[in-house]
């Protein structure tokens, strides 16, 4: 069962303006800033993450923003979404009490499924 949207990600050519509207606009705390990336905290604790359209690491995320799911039991719905023949991205990541994993929906653009360990 999904319990919240608890992650965006942007890859974007219009990175300094997605940065400004985030930080500036719309008064978001800056988590981590490095050169072509910057992740942001919601008030209720999503991250927004913005990446250049020149970050290698987030090829992946294609054109579209990337919403991450939270999930009361991430091994069992992600065995059920292997079940129904959803294509997953590599292995599950683990850190800090958290796992995630992406995933390409049926209409090829990539989510990632996320847990609490």
């Amino acid at each position: 069962m999904v319990v919240s949207v608890r992650f965006v990600g942007i890859r974007t050519a219009a990175f300094a303006s997605m940065v400004a509207l985030y930080r500036d606009t719309l008064g978001l705390t800056v988590e981590l800033e490095r050169p072509g990336a910057v992740w942001f905290r919601t008030a209720d604790g999503t991250s927004i993450h913005v990446y250049a359209a020149d970050d290698a690491d987030h090829d992946f995320f294609g054109s579209g923003p990337v919403v991450g799911y939270l999930v009361d039991d991430f091994a069992a719905v992600r065995a059920a979404m292997v079940e129904a023949g959803i294509a997953f991205i590599g292995e599950p990541q683990r850190d800090g009490g958290a796992v995630w994993n992406h995933y390409r929906g049926p209409d090829g653009n990539v989510y990632e499924l996320m847990g609490r360990e």
